[in-house]
């Protein structure tokens, strides 16, 4: 029996009387929805594509799903913020959009907080999310089925996966949805893993060249002025806070001014 928090009052849905076909057809969905998120990363796609692609595999490997979601929690903030990402279709985004940004509750943010499988036959009268239930019903969605992504100890998001039917997640989707969730968890972990490298392999080059320029600049203060490095530096910053431009621009700035002139000079001489 797949363990997951079940609607209260509820009984969970009967399990389909499915046929060796439909089980063997269920079986290679998961299978294709495995190999999928187990070769999707790949060093010139962003995180944002990554994850959108979980999002698609997780809908073909669930059964019932009519629209998944993947939402991060963005562990570079103190609070945590819960952020969505990727949804294969648009009434998702509204209900990330309710659930994140207006409400505050639901069953992603539950599945987040206690690690567990959340599953929601009848949003409507589902009194754990009262505001949120009754609204998303009223948008035709009435089933919810919401998968912790964990690596490790650590939960770093989920997936979440909808239905317009009543009672549309069963125990056997539970069981194909953890199945799932397990190496979807490894791929988005690696996903972010690799962005947040990237992210500072070029915040580095960056500083670096921003470094070299004001090097450049404080050399060519120093050339016309005579003063010290240090005193060429004040002269910079001030030349910054006077035009409220970051440090870099106006280093930029004095430095193309000072090969333009050179260019110019240079033009000049017999």
């Amino acid at each position: 029996m797949a363990e997951y928090d079940a609607q209260h009052g509820r009984p969970s849905p009967a399990e389909p009387e499915l046929s060796q076909a439909q089980l063997d057809a269920d079986d290679v969905d998961l299978q294709a929805g495995l190999s999928g998120v187990a070769g999707i990363v790949s060093g010139g796609r962003g995180v944002v594509n990554v994850l959108h692609d979980v999002a698609q595999f997780a809908a073909q490997a669930i059964p019932g799903v009519d629209g998944a979601g993947i939402t991060m929690i963005e562990s570079s903030t103190d609070t945590g913020q819960i952020k969505a990402w990727a949804a294969t279709a648009a009434f998702v985004s509204d209900i990330d959009k309710v659930q994140y940004h207006v409400l505050h509750e639901g069953p992603c943010i539950t599945a987040m907080q206690s690690g567990r499988p959340v599953v929601s036959g009848s949003l409507g009268s589902d009194d754990r999310w009262p505001r949120f239930g009754g609204r998303v019903a009223r948008m035709g969605v009435h089933s919810a089925l919401s998968m912790p992504l964990t690596v490790g100890d650590e939960v770093i998001g989920a997936i979440n996966a909808y239905a317009h039917a009543r009672d549309a997640f069963s125990e056997h989707a539970v069981r194909l949805a953890t199945q799932f969730a397990g190496p979807a968890a490894v791929s988005v972990c690696n996903a972010r893993l690799l962005s947040d490298a990237r992210e500072r392999t070029e915040n580095l080059q960056q500083a670096l060249v921003s470094r070299e320029v004001i090097d450049q600049a404080i050399g060519i203060i120093r050339a016309r002025t005579g003063v010290s490095a240090e005193e060429a530096f004040e002269r910079l910053t001030k030349l910054s806070q006077h035009d409220n431009m970051k440090l870099r621009v106006v280093a930029e700035r004095l430095v193309n001014e000072a090969v333009r002139r050179a260019r110019a000079a240079a033009r000049l001489q017999p």
